[in-house]
């Protein structure tokens, strides 16, 4: 793919995912008015999880605290039972406790905007810290998951070999104005239509520009 490319494709992705539903942390953010707080929990829940689960759990969550301060009142177990089935239950559950008197000791409740302090939280990496801080502030960065980081090497726009050399690749050549909404055009597309394996190139309305790199067999 050009660079120049990047441009039509976006504009055609645009209106391509309009058919199919957003990913679950973007609708969390979208019913919480943005809120940071349960858009980086919903993050943390997202982890390893399919968005149905991720959907629920949060709701389930959220009924019972929707703030640091009152996450703490609850303990462990009810924490766990109301987000099973998510992927590693037992162990989000402790580190969103921790993350909420982390939250409350050094800053006063309020979830950090930038990705350095964000990262300093456990249980988030860079993934997360992109999204909240472009989901939850409107601040640029690039969210970067195995959608994102599949779908860009195989249009041959970034040439990475994991997720993090392609936050930094994307960050030195793709467009400001598409940072922020990069990650949820690519994991729809992803979820959807380029798949990990056999992905649909024969409706595919982006197919000529792709170079599809690593793509052995397609529909």
């Amino acid at each position: 793919m050009r660079n120049s490319d990047i441009h039509p494709v976006v504009a055609i992705l645009k209106e391509e995912v309009r058919q199919w539903q957003v990913p679950a942390v973007g609708v969390v953010a979208e019913q919480t008015e943005y809120d940071p707080f349960r858009v980086l929990i919903a993050t943390v829940l997202s982890l390893r999880t399919q968005d149905k689960t991720t959907a629920g759990a949060s709701a389930r969550l959220f009924a019972l605290a929707d703030t640091p301060e009152t996450m703490l009142t609850l303990t462990p177990t009810t924490i766990e039972r109301a987000i099973y089935p998510v992927g590693f239950h037992k162990t989000k559950a402790r580190t969103i406790l921790t993350i909420c008197r982390l939250l409350i000791d050094r800053y006063g409740g309020r979830v950090p905007d930038e990705i350095d302090e964000l990262l300093t939280l456990p249980g988030v990496g860079r993934k997360t810290a992109n999204l909240v801080v472009t989901l939850a502030y409107h601040k640029p960065g690039i969210c970067v998951d195995t959608h994102v980081h599949r779908i860009s090497n195989r249009w041959g726009y970034v040439k990475t070999k994991t997720p993090e050399e392609t936050e930094f690749a994307l960050r030195a050549k793709l467009p400001a104005e598409y940072w922020i909404i990069y990650n949820d055009l690519l994991v729809t597309y992803g979820q959807n239509l380029c798949k990990p394996i056999s992905p649909h190139c024969s409706v595919c309305t982006i197919e000529r520009y792709c170079e599809k790199a690593g793509v052995e067999k397609h529909r």
